[in-house]
């Protein structure tokens, strides 16, 4: 019983995470004004817009900011967080899964940001001038936070340090500044979600 209730909530975990995961993405490619039409871009609405059309007539769009996309990122993640945490402690529902929810939001986009970095600098190395649509993707959604930190920190030699910077930034906002001071102060069991 003990193995399917750890099977159970890997598929839920990773299930989830993958559809937060869409569901991020999509905001940071709306933030960024990414190509929409990018084959991935496109693809990636289309299997988004069911989640988000519950939401669509209730929550509008601020500027960039998609409140349907967020809204539609928060309830599947406390639905997951809900699922595994009944298949686990037999406990339905308290309310601290929505504050859980938040932090494995944040705790998803700023992975994605990571990841979407280290793509970005692999592939400067291996395919500098690719037109491939999913590195076209990864340059537009990095771009908006490279550029400030690129106007302080210039290229040397053809060498961008900015990168550098960002991952600290990055690294500090997930391991003390926020993602993990949040997930203790609210007591978030380790391992609860994907990727966290």
């Amino acid at each position: 019983m003990n193995y399917l209730s750890d099977g159970g909530i890997f598929v839920v975990q990773t299930l989830t995470g993958l559809v937060v995961l869409a569901l991020n993405l999509r905001f940071l490619m709306q933030v960024s004004r990414a190509n929409y039409y990018n084959p991935i871009a496109q693809g990636l609405v289309k299997a988004t817009n069911p989640l988000i059309a519950p939401f669509r007539g209730v929550l509008p769009i601020l500027g960039r900011i998609d409140l349907a996309n967020m809204m539609a990122a928060l309830v599947c993640q406390t639905i997951g967080i809900l699922l595994i945490m009944w298949v686990a402690t037999g406990i339905a529902f308290a309310p601290v899964y929505l504050l859980w929810s938040v932090v494995a939001i944040i705790a998803s986009v700023l992975n994605l940001y990571f990841f979407a970095l280290l793509i970005l600098v692999i592939s400067s190395w291996l395919a500098p001038y690719s037109a491939n649509p999913a590195l076209e993707l990864v340059r537009e959604i990095t771009e908006p936070i490279c550029a400030p930190v690129r106007r302080v920190i210039p290229a040397v030699g053809g060498l961008d340090f900015s990168i550098i910077v960002i991952f600290i930034g990055l690294s500090l906002l997930e391991n003390n500044l926020l993602v993990r001071p949040l997930a203790a102060f609210l007591n978030m069991p380790r391992g609860l979600v994907f990727g966290f």
